[in-house]
């Protein structure tokens, strides 16, 4: 079975300040960089990535990194334009892991645990953060034109996964999986 990263990282960032695709760590790693590698690292063969906001300088943290990258055109419109970019880009696979830049200590012990969940066409799980849902997201191909289809402003698949039985993979002994919206 074949599972594509799916990693979105469009939006400007408001509350952060900056593009989130172009926040860098205490350590000097980029947030983009370090999400691709945690999603090769974890099991995904290919990756790809979704930008918007300040393109051209996001595309250089990639150098070297392996992964494709898409433009969502309308990513000022939110979350849900960058899902659909990105499902509509990929090739013929199995499953997308859909990933959020913006969550650094999700690592890829997180990543594989939820593709060990399975990964066919009919796959829908998530990692779990002390029982609460949170990201990744295994969307099988199954699911792509419907969660695509109901996907919303800045809510991305969240009524989609709200509305089926979602396989939860509990992850809080890994990380928390807590979004990062403001400067540490």
């Amino acid at each position: 079975m074949s599972v594509h990263g799916l990693l979105l990282a469009a939006g400007a960032g408001s509350r952060m300040g900056l593009p989130k695709a172009l926040v860098v760590d205490g350590a000097g790693e980029p947030w983009l960089a370090r999400s691709v590698d945690v999603l090769h690292d974890g099991g995904c063969e290919q990756v790809t990535v979704v930008l918007g906001a300040a393109v051209e300088e996001a595309v250089l943290l990639l150098d070297g990194r392996g992964a494709d990258v898409v433009v969502a055109h309308d990513w000022a419109s939110g979350m849900s334009a960058s899902l659909r970019a990105g499902l509509a880009s990929l090739g013929e696979v199995d499953a997308a892991l859909v990933h959020l830049v913006d969550l650094p200590d999700v690592t890829a012990q997180v990543v594989a645990r939820v593709l060990a969940s399975g990964t066919g066409p009919g796959s829908l799980a998530r990692a779990a953060y002390d029982g609460l849902p949170g990201h990744p997201v295994l969307l099988g191909r199954e699911h792509w034109d419907e969660a695509a289809g109901t996907a919303a402003g800045d809510q991305g698949a969240r009524d989609y996964l709200h509305a089926h039985d979602v396989l939860l993979v509990e992850c809080g002994d890994l990380a928390r999986g807590q979004d990062v919206d403001r400067p540490l």
